[in-house]
């Protein structure tokens, strides 16, 4: 049988293949646009979660300080048209692709309490680290007195991590009468700030021998030890506790490299009597601002000094160990009396060169 062309038929034929193909390609396209359009969004998720996590940071904990640091960062609007990221209101960022990376580093001090001894260092440096913009070396390193060849790199070892606009400081009350250590802090820093907590000096050298005493307790009395010789009542100054007093002599060797104005002096008396008064004296000396104040402190009657009150999350107050605070022995009258008439014309020139007078008479 004979069979006919029929031109439609192949026509519908081409036709339906095409639209067969058409539609297979706008599947396919569609199916490419839809995932990529899934890996996109899942960089920018990332992206935008990353940044978040590095500008939206409201407080850290300081490393040994344990006060809490808050800093509040705005995040900035990533849409078009944003050329950088917001700047941060805190210190120690460094840019870094889309936000910032806090960076601490160990830094050689920016402040020294240089002494004195049993003048009240250690609860000034206590009482210090309650500022979130201090940085203090718990121990004393004695490093311009006794480990000054171990040089500048191991010192700097010794602190802890400080973020940019923190102080970094330490506390070595022997640096004040050690004679070598002002040229060799001068040598490390020209500008460093110094503090010197002073106090009474007869008070000072009891509370020095007090403290002899308890670790050599067989030693000779404070009344014979204070005499070179007790019948003419020559005072023996080269005895430790009472030459670490002679402040006068002491401060001259610094006044050589340092100016008055690098010198914070503490009234020793006055961080008992009135602890918030000195510490914002010392806050302005260190131009931070004042933000330890009397409502960290209360006066502790059984040891006769100020406490700091308990932190949030504590369960009792902070004071001073044991070793502070002792029970100074009974020193005769006669003795203080003729100490009084010793120290006084080296108090009187200490107050000249200080520029203040601190009222032990």
């Amino acid at each position: 049988m004979a069979s006919f062309y029929h031109p439609h038929q192949d026509f519908r034929r081409l036709l339906q293949k095409l639209l067969v193909m058409f539609s297979i390609g706008i599947v396919c396209v569609s199916l490419f646009y839809f995932l990529a359009g899934c890996c996109e969004s899942e960089v920018v998720e990332e992206a935008v979660m990353r940044h978040s996590s590095q500008l939206s940071l409201t407080g850290w904990q300081h490393e040994k300080n344990g006060t809490l640091y808050k800093n509040f960062i705005t995040v900035p609007n990533l849409g078009a048209g944003s050329p950088s990221v917001g700047e941060s209101s805190a210190p120690g960022w460094e840019t870094n692709g889309l936000g910032k990376d806090w960076t601490a580093v160990r830094r050689l001090p920016q402040a020294l309490i240089i002494g004195v001894k049993k003048g009240g260092t250690r609860a000034l440096l206590e009482f210090l680290r309650l500022h979130p913009d201090i940085r203090a070396l718990g121990s004393e390193p004695h490093f311009f007195d006794r480990h000054y060849a171990r040089g500048l790199n191991w010192y700097r070892s010794l602190m802890p991590k400080a973020l940019d606009g923190q102080i970094v400081m330490e506390k070595t009350p022997r640096y004040f009468v050690t004679a070598e250590t002002p040229a060799r802090i001068h040598a490390m820093s020209k500008e460093i700030k110094l503090i010197v907590v002073v106090r009474d000096p007869i008070t000072r050298a009891i509370s020095d021998y007090t403290q002899i005493i308890s670790k050599t307790p067989n030693i000779p009395s404070f009344e014979n030890l204070t005499f070179k010789n007790r019948t003419t009542g020559q005072i023996d100054s080269l005895w430790s506790p009472i030459w670490i007093g002679m402040y006068a002599q002491h401060l001259e060797r610094w006044l050589t490299y340092f100016p008055l104005s690098q010198i914070h002096f503490v009234h020793g008396e006055r961080l008992i009597t009135d602890p918030a008064g000195e510490l914002g004296r010392v806050q302005d000396f260190l131009g931070l601002q004042r933000i330890i104040t009397d409502k960290h402190f209360y006066f502790n009657k059984t040891k006769g000094f100020p406490c700091l009150k308990k932190p949030e999350g504590s369960s009792k107050p902070h004071c001073l160990g044991k070793t502070k605070g002792r029970m100074h022995p009974k020193i005769n009258p006669e003795v203080i009396r003729r100490l009084r008439d010793f120290y006084q014309p080296h108090n009187l020139k200490f107050y000249q060169m200080a520029g203040q007078d601190f009222g032990w008479h």
